[in-house]
């Protein structure tokens, strides 16, 4: 497909040269969140975390009700977000943050460079190391900066980031100093980005690492949030570096919690008004989601009512662990404040975006292009079934209906009616023999076996510190 791919570049940059503006596509801007739940943003219902400039983004363009993520948790996730392929095709299964993409894979990223977009990815990648077939740079991304390994992702004052392929030191996080926290940094580069390629065609891709917890953020956007919820202390993952902030922090897990999700808001908020300040506002195309839902434990999800009226969370195929925010905004494009229930997942991603950058996608994916239903049009396509799997566990949608398959050695199937019972309280399975029948053997045709998931042995004493 690779091949295809760079056959068919030479007739687009004819048509499309490299970054020129000369034509009526958009830039496209993707920020997405990192363990964001449904019920996060005001917008879809918080009442106690702050989120004015998502919330604006929401009355600007579309909130859709009815999104899912490729999988309940980040690699895979991202995997389907990358290539348009469902979970049970996928090339990354695993969630270990190592496993590579291979060099045939097919990315969103290649496939708008090959239109003619100068591609830019700023944030955590999580499908390929150092060194392997899967880094950014060789999977359509002309500049990366962020973090490649997820499990480095989950620290904001580490020693280094990526830079392209070569490490980017953090001097001010040495030696007892917290001074670089990363999120800004990735958002500042991010922007720089925007203002580099001004004139250019661009996509630029924002996957931040948060709200997921290391529950840091600076002491400035804490402050908004001290000292107003009742907390107890949190003990576990998040205190591995031993820093006094780290304590400090840790003894308020609730206000970390909505102190980072406020200052992820105000990090979108910059990007939109840079957009604005370079006239670029009513020229791009802006989407917003997270990558799975709401996490369990620090965060405390049932606090702020975090996955909305949702079943479940982060690492389970019920609705709370798979559905999610998602806010597209395309002045004059797509109609502003409108909700739309039309439910498409991150496998329609990859179509979509070629669809709007009038650029070939791969034959064989799960996807299809949602373009009419931003547009406020009727879907040009609909799935006959939406399909999801994470270790051994699997589900599917088709229409209202959803089929959830527990792990081994359970396997039970049970069906869930969604337009009445959006929360999954009750198997209808029993009432509903022939629907179940169906979705059962989509969950048996869907899965096909993956290629070994290897990751890259590491350097011994390696540290993602």
């Amino acid at each position: 497909m690779k091949t295809i791919l760079a056959n068919c570049a030479v007739l687009l940059l004819l048509i499309h040269p490299a970054g020129a503006k000369e034509d009526d596509r958009p830039n496209i801007v993707f920020i997405m969140a990192d363990d964001l739940g449904y019920g996060h943003l005001g917008c879809y219902g918080q009442k106690i975390i702050r989120t004015p400039h998502l919330d604006r983004l929401a009355a600007d363009g579309i909130r859709f009700t009815d999104v899912y993520a490729g999988s309940c948790v980040c690699a895979p996730s991202r995997s389907v977000l990358m290539t348009g392929m469902h979970g049970g095709h996928t090339p990354v299964r695993g969630n270990t943050g190592g496993i590579p993409l291979a060099d045939e894979d097919v990315t969103v990223g290649e496939i708008l460079h090959t239109a003619g977009y100068v591609t830019g990815l700023f944030g955590k990648w999580g499908l390929g190391e150092f060194g392997t077939s899967g880094v950014p740079n060789r999977q359509g991304f002309d500049q990366f900066f962020g973090y490649l390994h997820q499990i480095h992702a989950h620290f904001y004052y580490p020693h280094h980031l990526w830079n392209n392929a070569q490490r980017y030191e953090l001097p001010g996080n040495f030696e007892g100093r917290r001074e670089q926290y990363t999120h800004d940094l990735i958002v500042s580069r991010a922007m720089d980005f925007i203002r580099t390629h001004r004139d250019d065609r661009f996509f630029l891709y924002v996957p931040f690492a948060v709200p997921h917890y290391e529950l840091l953020v600076p002491e400035s956007s804490l402050k908004e949030y001290e000292g107003r919820f009742e907390e107890t202390p949190y003990t576990g993952r998040g205190r591995k570096t031993g820093y006094p902030s780290d304590y400090a922090q840790q003894k308020m897990p609730r206000a970390a919690t909505a102190a980072i999700i406020s200052h992820m808001d105000d990090s979108v908020g910059k990007i939109m008004s840079l957009l604005r300040e370079l006239q670029l506002e009513e020229d791009t195309l802006v989407l917003f989601t997270s990558d799975n839902g709401a996490a369990s434990g620090p965060s405390d999800p049932d606090f702020f009512n975090a996955c909305g009226p949702l079943r479940g969370c982060k690492g389970t195929l019920w609705e709370g662990g798979i559905r999610v925010p998602m806010i597209v905004r395309w002045t004059g494009i797509v109609p502003s404040g409108r909700q739309s229930s039309h439910a498409w997942y991150f496998a329609d991603v990859l179509p979509t975006l070629a669809d709007v950058a009038g650029a070939p996608c791969p034959e064989e994916i799960d996807g299809v292009s949602v373009l009419p239903a931003l547009r406020g049009q009727g879907p040009r396509r609909i799935h006959e079934t939406m399909y999801w799997e994470h270790e051994g566990a699997r589900a599917a949608r088709a229409g209202p209906w959803k089929a959830v398959q527990q792990q081994a050695p359970d396997g039970r199937v049970e069906l869930y009616d969604l337009a009445s019972d959006p929360g999954e309280t009750t198997d209808v399975g029993p009432q509903h023999p022939d629907v179940l029948a169906d979705l059962q053997r989509t969950l048996v045709t869907a899965h096909e076996e993956p290629r070994p998931q290897i990751e890259p042995t590491r350097p011994p004493g390696r540290q993602f510190q």
